[in-house]
């Protein structure tokens, strides 16, 4: 009687390590579950997203800066008289494309409901860009006046630029860089030596008209 219990015990205990077995070997080879959440995907390239950062500028001479500083203080007194001594003082200066005196022009040009003070204002809270013309270099405000041929047309440009050279030149003067024309936009230059080279609204100046004037 008593074998006999041993004997059935024993196979309990054998019944039951084999059952752990089992399990385990399930366990092992269960199915993973399909309704676990996936992955998130990677995170995209930060250069597909981003405009890349512009580049360095060269920072403005002092001669520069003096000149931007008095545009700025004359627009600000609202003088559009002292702003054409001023040009009249400057060698070479460009307003115009048809060689009216500069206050005449734009006295004009005011009349018209263009406010020449406040565009110039304006004008320099735009960044600037570097150009060589000749043997001189000019800082240009807006930077996008100082690039030429294909560096202006939108495809070249950042996303940012495009969105800057349509509120600055309109749809117009983008069908008109598309068609090879310069910068037809508002700008202003001042030579290295700290000359006022120019502030234009009209189109059809090019480099080569740009570079004569910068030599007298």
């Amino acid at each position: 009687m008593r074998l006999a219990r041993g004997v059935a015990w024993t196979r309990g205990l054998v019944g039951l390590a084999l059952a752990g077995v089992v399990v385990g070997l399930a366990a092992c080879g269960a199915e993973p579950d399909e309704t676990a959440a996936p992955l998130p995907p990677p995170p995209p390239d930060a250069t597909l997203v981003t405009d890349p950062e512009p580049p360095m500028r060269r920072a403005l001479p002092e001669a520069v800066i003096a000149t931007r500083d008095t545009l700025l203080e004359t627009a600000n007194a609202r003088s559009l008289r002292r702003l054409g001594r001023f040009a009249d003082s400057q060698e070479a200066f460009l307003s115009n494309l048809g060689n009216d005196e500069h206050y005449d022009h734009w006295y004009l040009m005011r009349a018209t409901g263009f406010d020449v003070l406040r565009e110039l204002e304006t004008l320099f809270e735009e960044p600037y860009g570097v150009k060589q013309v000749g043997s001189e270099t000019w800082f240009i405000w807006p930077d996008l006046a100082a690039l030429e041929g294909d560096a202006l047309v939108l495809e070249r440009l950042s996303f940012r630029d495009r969105a800057r050279l349509k509120a600055l030149v309109g749809d117009v003067g983008i069908d008109a860089i598309a068609a090879g024309e310069p910068y037809p936009g508002i700008r202003t230059a001042i030579a290295e030596d700290g000359g006022w080279r120019y502030f234009l609204h009209e189109n059809g100046l090019k480099a080569e008209d740009e570079e004569d004037d910068g030599n007298g």
